[in-house]
């Protein structure tokens, strides 16, 4: 692609129409007034690491341990893992490659249809929009851990009171635009993985009975014999897996983020890498413990969900232990990891609808950017919807919050399975055009055989929570339930019907041979690049095997 052709995706968003097979992918963060390329590559390593770690783990780990038992807990969290992993390195592929603004749902309309880009980039921003007010509301409950000890149901100070604290801290982060954004997570996210970090040491500790304070001297894999490994049967098994998801979303961040990164074909891949160690080590591990010193059926386990964190079970293992000073720590950091996530969702929910009225795919005032970077109208609305927390203060507010929670509950398994498809589609294209691995700044780890793998996980994923949402644990079908659980399948299919009726666009898919592979790219000069990439591989050809294979996994 040459200098005009570069120039000519960059300048004028106003003539873009969605319609179309294949509309051209705009690099919206060049030029004047556009998003800035702020983020370094710790940031992008460490968003990749602990970007999304909060409630989901800390809190929701726990009614999931009660409703599945340890095997499914680790089972269902290494499956979604392995998902994730293939899923991430199908994105890195496409972000080091195509760096643009909102590049989940750009590479959907690119590589599959616009009616599913449309649907995808809406859903995804959704989920990010009603999860935001969910992490405040989160965030102030924690506090009760200390302001109502007793649980008596009254704290001394008001969740609204912190609810109000924590949404002024998130306005204040984004004041200083996307490095406001990689500083904070930067800094948050170091707190969370020393943390994860010292909670396998000590837990292996608590395991082998050496803590004075613990009567129950050395457990082993008591825990796992007596209650039992599984609770509840197949159903307890499929039900972690939305807890699962819930607790891993967020992980695609790093491809969102690539638009607003310095040099996203060197810290892409680098990012990427990273979340095979974030799954293996903070997931896996760290609830494979927690599954070893904290028994199932423990009563608290099962209220153990949003900013409950008295019922968290990582909370619980040090009471349990009778440590006394750790779990007022441990709250603090779920605390600020719930703040961190917050953070996370004005991000995500910014850039995305920010590129879809881009696109011409959202009111066109949403698609202006400051001088510093800041998408500054969509900016003010999604910490407007953070003020939605406040919901939770009515008398039925909760009534209303569960539903709009049930918008996300199923959203990253769409946009996970989009990603994988996209991606599948994409290597199609490429190989349409002649061009082979050798030509792509970085190349997934698993290929595209990765890619149909976890695709179809998510399908299964979203199977299983068929099954659950159809047949709960411990009831009968019932249409409510259901609909609380599923709801985000008939919103997605509605965003993509809609669009499909709204432009009268019959066709489904868009045609490979027509996708002009080279735009939305950030090299120009081809040849070049093609050149440095060449320097690049016959030297690490010439490194020994130990640091090929560190390369490889870091």
């Amino acid at each position: 692609m040459g200098h005009s052709d570069s120039e000519k995706y960059a300048s004028d968003l106003d003539n873009q129409s969605p319609i179309g097979a294949t509309p051209a992918i705009e690099d919206i963060e060049l030029g004047e007034g556009g998003l800035k390329r702020s983020l370094k590559g710790r940031h992008m390593q460490m968003i990749a690491i602990g970007g999304s770690i909060g409630a989901g783990l800390f809190v929701g780990s726990g009614s999931a341990l009660s409703s599945g038992g340890p095997a499914s807990l680790v089972i269902d969290f290494i499956i979604i893992g392995f998902m994730l992993l293939l899923t991430v390195n199908a994105l890195g592929e496409l972000a080091a490659l195509y760096p643009v603004a909102g590049s989940f749902y750009n590479y959907s309309i690119r590589f599959i249809d616009p009616a599913w880009g449309f649907a995808m980039g809406w859903n995804y921003a959704m989920n990010w929009l009603i999860v935001l007010p969910f992490e405040l509301t989160t965030a102030g409950i924690t506090i009760a851990f200390w302001t109502d000890p007793q649980n008596t149901g009254t704290p001394s100070i008001n969740v609204g009171v912190w609810i109000t604290v924590f949404l002024v801290s998130v306005v204040v982060v984004n004041i200083f635009g996307v490095r406001g954004y990689g500083e904070v997570e930067f800094v948050l996210g170091l707190i969370k993985v020393t943390a994860i970090i010292g909670f396998i040491i000590l837990g292996v500790i608590i395991d082998c009975g050496g803590v004075p304070t613990d009567s129950r001297g050395y457990i082993g894999a008591h825990y796992w014999h007596e209650p039992g490994a599984f609770r509840n049967g197949f159903k307890g098994f499929c039900s972690v897996f939305v807890t699962a998801s819930f607790a891993f979303g967020g992980t695609e961040l790093v491809g969102l983020a690539a638009a607003e990164a310095a040099n996203p074909r060197k810290t892409i891949p680098k990012a990427t890498k990273q979340v095979f160690w974030r799954i293996t080590l903070f997931y896996v591990i760290s609830l494979f413990l927690l599954g070893l010193i904290v028994p199932s059926d423990n009563d608290n386990l099962s209220q153990a969900s949003g900013g409950n964190t008295r019922y968290s079970p990582f909370v619980l293992s040090f009471q349990l232990a009778g440590i006394k000073a750790l779990p007022s720590i441990f709250n603090a950091v779920i605390t600020l990891s719930v703040l961190s996530v917050a953070n996370s969702c004005t991000f995500a929910a910014t850039r995305t609808i920010q590129a879809l009225c881009a696109r011409g795919m959202g009111p066109s005032i949403g698609a202006r950017v400051d001088s510093k970077g800041r998408p500054y109208v969509v900016l003010i609305v999604t910490l407007l919807f953070g003020c939605l927390a406040y919901i939770n203060e009515a008398k039925d507010g909760s009534t209303i919050f569960t539903w709009l929670l049930s918008i996300s509950g199923l959203s990253n398994f769409f946009t996970w399975g989009s990603i994988c498809f996209a991606h599948i589609r994409f290597r199609k294209a490429w190989a349409m055009n002649g061009r082979t691995t050798d030509d792509l700044p970085f190349a997934a780890m698993f290929g595209v055989i990765g890619s149909w793998i976890g695709l179809a996980l998510n399908i299964l994923c979203l199977v299983a929570q068929f099954y659950v949402a159809l047949f709960p644990i411990g009831g009968s079908p019932d249409a409510e339930a259901f609909f609380e659980a599923y709801l985000a399948a008939p919103v997605v299919i509605a965003f993509f019907i809609g669009y499909k009726l709204y432009y009268r666009q019959w066709t489904l898919g868009v045609k490979l041979s027509e996708i002009e592979i080279d735009e939305g790219r950030r090299e120009v000069d081809l040849d070049a690049f093609r050149a440095e990439m060449d320097a690049e591989r016959a030297e690490k050809a010439s490194w020994p095997f130990w640091k090929r294979a560190w390369d490889f996994w870091m």
